[in-house]
């Protein structure tokens, strides 16, 4: 099966070796998204909610340049640096992903790159006529 790279300079670029995106056949495999504005390369300011904000329009960048939407994700993965910040993740991410939310793990971790409070990465599958 043939691998493509996905890539979009309206989300931040890689910060290591990987990719932001990689579609295999019907699924695209998205990359953890931080907070990071991709016009000044750096982590937003306005605590978790502005961060939240950000994740979620960096992913949305990566989606559409896969030829997919939140619609077509099937799965995702929450990683919070503190999971006191479980209530406004999740209010943010709700309005975003919609009544068709996909399935989703949350979980607490030491640290992200860059001091952000908040990762998210998914899994889309856009299907063979996208």
């Amino acid at each position: 099966m043939l691998k493509t790279i996905v890539s979009t300079d309206r989300a931040p670029l890689a910060i290591g070796p990987y990719s932001q995106a990689v579609r295999v056949g019907d699924l695209v495999f998205c990359s953890g998204q931080i907070a990071i504005d991709p016009a000044t390369g750096e982590i937003v300011s306005g605590g978790i909610e502005a961060q939240t904000e950000r994740v979620m329009a960096n992913l949305e960048a990566v989606l559409l340049a896969a030829g997919a939407t939140w619609q077509d994700v099937v799965r995702t993965t929450i990683y919070l640096v503190d999971l006191g910040d479980f209530a406004v993740v999740n209010r943010i991410y709700g309005h975003v992903v919609g009544s068709m939310a996909p399935a989703r793990a949350t979980v607490q971790v030491a640290a992200l790159p860059k001091g952000a409070a908040v990762e998210i990465d998914a899994i889309a599958h856009v299907g063979a006529s996208k």
